[in-house]
């Protein structure tokens, strides 16, 4: 018998000395270092989730009707992405599909032994290799956070299973070009599967009333659905992470034999869940407030961190600050900020060696958190919050 395979401590494990510093501070810790949402979801999703009267029967592994309608729906409003509701399946959450999918593949027979993803990513794309026995192979990230899919190693390419590709980027905030990493995987019979959970966080600006969906071209379900999968999430969206809803779309014989699949093993998206999101996909009013909940708080804590003499730029997209550390020490900039301000961030070793010398600061915390946070640095000498 072959010994165990050892897997590392889960990330966020390892900030529990950090949050004991930060928890020091009066009022406790400023908890910036997951990605969790704080704000209400929609009161009518939530009115939906006690109303539905779907708790009795077990639910539809795909997803209801009315739950795939509206995420066809909402793609076709979004994103200009026409998608009939009978390739669109649900899933529990997406981070599930994204951990299982590789074996998945493997198993309706997919070649290669590797997965290439983000050098610097959410660290389930690699994870999900390594629970399947695969490779997985970093793909390094350009200046402005993109991928470099021109310095992939050819041998790795023609031993790939897929390639995942997050945009907006987790923790970089990078929006990348999607219809070129598209065209790569087509080129090469690589299927791309896009995790697109924070696509309606990006902070360019949208086209004018009138004038097309607003966000037409962020997924890469623009670019047609041969040899791509799309995954989204209300988590991020619609402020329901603990609800565990999302769906998944593209290829319509992968989506068919993923949808096969799935029902064997029993991911089902509970009925009232289903009932909640349905609801949640067609109103896309709270979801206008919530970006604005997202670019406020990103630019005071980019004035915070910077009055402190960081670096804190905005990011193209998502709700993550990528900071560099001074003099490459992340460990070190996490410490400071614990110490001065009872801040606690993520080391940017979470996401990868590649980024190692940052650190990533979320701003899904409250308003009134953040208010504490700027009176904390105010109090040392550091500026006073909003300008």
């Amino acid at each position: 018998m072959s010994a165990p395979t050892a897997l590392e401590p889960y990330p966020y494990d390892r900030l529990g000395d950090l949050r004991g510093t930060a928890d020091r501070h009066a009022g406790g810790c400023v908890d910036l270092s997951i990605g969790d949402p704080c704000d209400p979801p929609p009161p009518a999703a939530v009115e939906a989730l006690g109303g539905s009267g779907a708790e009795r029967s077990y639910p539809s592994s795909i997803g209801t009707p009315a739950f795939r309608a509206a995420a066809a729906g909402w793609l076709e409003r979004r994103f200009g992405v026409e998608v009939a509701s009978g390739g669109v399946m649900a899933c529990v959450g997406t981070k599930e599909l994204v951990a299982s999918l590789p074996r998945l593949l493997q198993l309706r027979g997919h070649r290669g032994d590797t997965v290439l993803y983000p050098a610097v990513a959410y660290p389930t794309y690699a994870m999900g290799a390594r629970l399947a026995g695969l490779r997985a192979v970093p793909v390094p990230l350009e200046g402005r956070g993109r991928l470099d899919l021109g310095s992939v190693d050819p041998a790795d390419v023609e031993r790939s299973l897929c390639l995942w590709v997050n945009s907006p980027a987790n923790p970089t905030g990078a929006v990348d070009d999607l219809g070129a990493i598209a065209a790569w995987g087509r080129e090469r019979g690589v299927l791309v599967c896009s995790d697109e959970c924070y696509v309606e966080f990006v902070w360019e600006r949208t086209r004018p009333a009138g004038a097309g969906p607003p966000l037409e071209g962020r997924t890469m379900l623009s670019t047609g659905l041969e040899g791509v999968l799309a995954l989204h999430s209300l988590s991020k969206r619609s402020n329901l992470a603990g609800l565990r809803a999302g769906f998944y779309t593209g290829d319509t014989d992968l989506v068919d034999f993923l949808a096969q699949a799935r029902r064997h093993l029993g991911f089902m998206v509970p009925g009232p869940v289903q009932a909640a999101a349905a609801v949640a996909l067609d109103d896309d009013d709270h979801v206008e407030a919530q970006r604005q909940r997202y670019r406020d708080r990103l630019a005071l804590l980019s004035r915070l961190l910077e009055g402190l003499g960081l670096r804190a730029p905005l990011p193209e997209g998502a709700f993550y600050l990528w900071v560099p550390a001074p003099d490459g020490d992340a460990w070190a900039l996490a410490e400071r900020l614990a110490v001065t301000a009872g801040m606690l961030v993520s080391p940017g070793e979470f996401y990868g060696g590649a980024g190692a010398d940052h650190v990533r600061v979320s701003a899904t915390v409250t308003d009134e958190r953040l208010a504490l946070l700027a009176d904390r640095l105010a109090a040392a000498g550091t500026p006073d919050g909003p300008r």
